[in-house]
């Protein structure tokens, strides 16, 4: 991730109680990252920080589309994320600075399925014949009786 980052928040200086953020991941935001599947997006992200004595308590609800690459033909592909996701800090420090863009980021990678591919008939055309002429019509050595 870039050195700089997009939303960070400094615990020790916030009031007990409740806060609202809004951050969004875009485009620049997912460029930015390092060794990422996500090519690109926008993603709105609220983040209400319930802010104790001792600790804190998040939830963050995102929204939105990303631009990954399909497992099939290769071409880039969007994604609808929508996803709510609740946070207790557990032995994190009030001292410490909460980057809400990281935690967002977080929020929507866990929700990219693990196969993502095209509808049928969206995939690259051309990418579509060359497996297709590679497909292996014969069955596997287990599956011979």
């Amino acid at each position: 991730m870039s050195k700089e980052s997009h939303y960070t928040i400094d615990l020790k200086r916030l009031k007990i109680g409740t806060h609202e953020f809004e951050v969004t991941l875009d485009d620049g935001f997912f460029k930015d990252l390092e060794k990422t599947e996500v090519l690109g997006g926008k993603v709105e992200a609220k983040i209400a920080l319930n802010l104790r004595e001792e600790d804190y308590w998040l939830t963050i609800a995102v929204h939105g589309t990303v631009i990954v690459t399909c497992d099939r033909c290769l071409d880039p592909m969007s994604l609808e994320i929508d996803a709510n996701d609740e946070f207790d800090s557990g032995d994190a420090s009030l001292n410490d600075e909460l980057d809400l863009s990281w935690l967002a980021y977080e929020i929507v990678s866990i929700n990219i399925p693990v196969v993502h591919c095209h509808q049928a008939g969206e995939c690259n055309k051309q990418m579509e014949l060359l497996l297709q002429n590679h497909l292996c019509d014969e069955p596997e050595p287990d599956e011979i009786e």
